[in-house]
């Protein structure tokens, strides 16, 4: 391998992201990293991400890029992805979690408290909308598209009195400066995997390249095995509820020592209501100590805690069912 081409799409957050991943993968193997930029219907059209067909929006060009070999790998925000598998493709590596949680970028400094009645909040996610409302129903609440930079322009044009963005965005860009208050995961849980990067592979490269090769010892350089354990929990939970980014689902978890727990609620779409449940799972039999690039030990134990960490988010998926979820969110409950 002499150099390494990583799809991404052209947005300044989407390479910003994929610039830093990229560095670290041609850093691994001691080749040269170039962008490949990939233009998505997600980012040239105006109209609600729902209305577009959900979150493979963003994805579905970049991976169209990857099958026709345009490019040795691609780079996506892992909430874009769809749970499901894409055919001739695989996660190949899951880099460290950004900060999870949403900000709230305000006028004035002021926090979601502090907004008068009736200030306008722009966020174009139904789960945002939907807790905004729950946490404070006399807002306006408006449905905004457009990159990081547009929408807090918003807020600096004075059309708007705040947006809610990801922490995540934000710090990636280095615009944290903008952040007037950040919600605690625990009362404001966000998209699931949100703040998580994919690094997306043929699936074939994976089964047939030896395990000391060049593409192999760059994935495995960049994967964090506990990230990809706490996004395939939340993402386990979005599964078994059937529900895209029209569902105002939120989600979180974490590792506690030898435990993983993970929260989810589900919000009505005018947050009148909400249910919310708690798993923990005991994962110290499977959770790698140490990891070995390369050893068939390692990689087995992670393969076995990322399916326990999915199992778990389907299983707390069935309580929130249970409690009435498909009730008061537009979920396909099978």
């Amino acid at each position: 391998m002499t150099s390494l081409l990583v799809g991404t799409r052209g947005s300044a957050l989407a390479t910003a992201q994929a610039g830093g991943v990229a560095r670290r993968l041609g850093a691994a193997v001691g080749v040269e990293a170039e962008l490949v930029r990939v233009t998505t219907h997600g980012d040239v059209s105006r109209a609600s991400l729902s209305s577009l067909g959900g979150t493979g929006v963003f994805a579905a060009a970049l991976r169209e890029a990857l099958l026709d070999n345009e490019c040795d790998v691609v780079v996506h925000s892992m909430k874009d992805l769809p749970t499901a598998s894409h055919p001739g493709l695989a996660v190949g590596a899951v880099p460290e979690r950004e900060d999870a949680r949403d900000a709230l970028c305000a006028r004035d400094g002021l926090t979601l408290a502090q907004l008068p009645e009736g200030a306008r909040v722009g966020t174009g996610s139904p789960r945002r909308i939907a807790q905004l409302k729950h946490r404070r129903p006399d807002l306006e609440v408006v449905d905004i598209r457009g990159n990081v930079g547009t929408r807090l322009g918003f807020v600096d044009s004075g059309e708007l009195d705040a947006v809610v963005l990801a922490a995540a965005g934000l710090a990636r860009l280095e615009l944290t400066e903008r952040v007037t208050e950040y919600f605690d995961l625990v009362d404001w849980p966000t998209a699931p995997a949100q703040g998580v990067l994919a690094v997306e592979v043929r699936s074939g490269d994976l089964e047939t390249l030896e395990a000391d090769a060049p593409l192999h010892r760059a994935l495995e350089a960049v994967h964090d095995i506990d990230a990809d354990a706490v996004a395939s929990a939340e993402r386990g939970v979005l599964a078994r509820l059937e529900a895209g980014c029209a569902a105002p689902v939120g989600a979180h978890a974490v590792i506690s020592g030898d435990d993983l727990v993970v929260t989810a609620r589900v919000y009505a779409l005018d947050g009148s209501d909400m249910r919310t449940h708690s798993i923990t799972v005991g994962i110290g039999d499977v959770r790698p100590r140490e990891h070995a690039p390369g050893s068939a030990t390692a990689s087995d134990r992670a393969r076995a805690l990322r399916e326990r960490a999915a199992r778990a988010g389907a299983d707390l998926a069935d309580a929130l069912l249970a409690a009435g979820a498909a009730d008061i969110a537009p979920l396909r409950e099978s």
